[in-house]
């Protein structure tokens, strides 16, 4: 039962980070996947080469189902947020689940006008089923750690539980998996002048999603800077999952004997090096800090 209000009584803290991405929220995240055009992303379809749109296939795979996942699995961040009376992250997390389901809306919405159905005789691209693109390691962490490490948080809401959580759907499917994925779309795509709707989507998406992994570095920083000894959770966490995140990518070039669009393994595996590394650090200065320091270190750099 409610004892108290936090709008009746010491109002809202404004200053807070929460509040900073909420405001951005609500400015830049009201779009609408059914408004982007994708008539000239139906024409280009048509022009890939087979190997070409398999990978664009494999990527949109991987996409529809991570945002779906997110979308099942995040509420009991939000309720955990909540229960502990953490009223103005919770409203910017509000924006979360809205957004991560128009992000499913807006990949399924791809897959069914523009790549499906597709012309006989020229292969099978937009037909099937399209979890045969998740390998073992995707499996591993979609399928199986971030619904364990979301779900965990129903019973136990500890901040050891919290950062698992966290490092798992912000700094990991996010922070890593799906900013390189964003990569990849836009350096095929933008080199060949291809799939302007596509592109305008996913660069929607990205501004999305660059509040997210925000709020994930700060509420991993004000988890550590609060409690210091879950350092070690952290950083087992990370580094946990690094290896399965790295073997989705070398997965998916492991897939073509010569990789369409001319993509080199090793630009998308630095890539991903430098988007963990960058965060880990942020995490690594949070500890010993106070939370006026990690409020302003966060507000300074809501752009993760």
């Amino acid at each position: 039962m409610h004892q108290s209000f936090a709008t009746t009584t010491r109002g809202l803290n404004r200053d807070l980070p929460s509040m900073h991405l909420y405001e951005k929220a609500k400015r830049l995240g009201i779009w609408n996947p059914s408004d982007i055009d994708l008539s000239r992303d139906k024409n280009d379809w048509l022009t890939l080469k087979e190997d070409e749109g398999d990978l664009i296939l494999r990527l949109l795979a991987m996409f529809v189902a991570g945002e779906e996942a997110v979308t099942l699995d995040l509420l009991p961040l939000i309720q955990v947020i909540a229960r502990e009376g953490r009223v103005e992250e919770e409203m910017f997390l509000t924006s979360f689940l809205f957004e991560e389901a128009k992000h499913t809306d807006f990949f399924r919405r791809f897959l069914d006008e523009v790549t499906s159905p597709f012309p006989s005789g020229r292969g099978d691209r937009g037909e099937g089923e399209l979890s045969r693109y998740h390998t073992d390691n995707y499996h591993h962490i979609f399928y199986n750690v971030l619904p364990s490490a979301l779900s965990t948080l129903e019973a136990d809401s500890s901040p050891s539980a919290q950062i698992r959580a966290s490092v798992t759907y912000n700094m990991v499917v996010e922070g890593v998996l799906a900013e390189t994925g964003y990569h990849a779309f836009f350096t095929m795509l933008e080199r060949n002048d291809l799939m302007p709707g596509l592109r305008k989507g996913i660069s929607l998406l990205k501004q999305d999603e660059s509040r997210h992994i925000a709020y994930g570095v700060y509420l991993l920083s004000r988890l550590v800077a609060e409690h210091p000894e879950e350092w070690d959770t952290l950083d087992a966490q990370m580094n946990s999952l690094l290896p399965y995140a790295i073997g989705v990518i070398g997965d998916a070039f492991a897939a073509y004997e010569v990789v369409p669009f001319g993509l080199v393994e090793d630009d998308f595996v630095n890539y991903a090096m430098s988007q963990f590394t960058k965060r880990f650090e942020r995490l690594e200065k949070a500890r010993g800090a106070s939370l006026d320091e990690i409020n302003r270190v966060a507000r300074d750099t809501e752009d993760a």
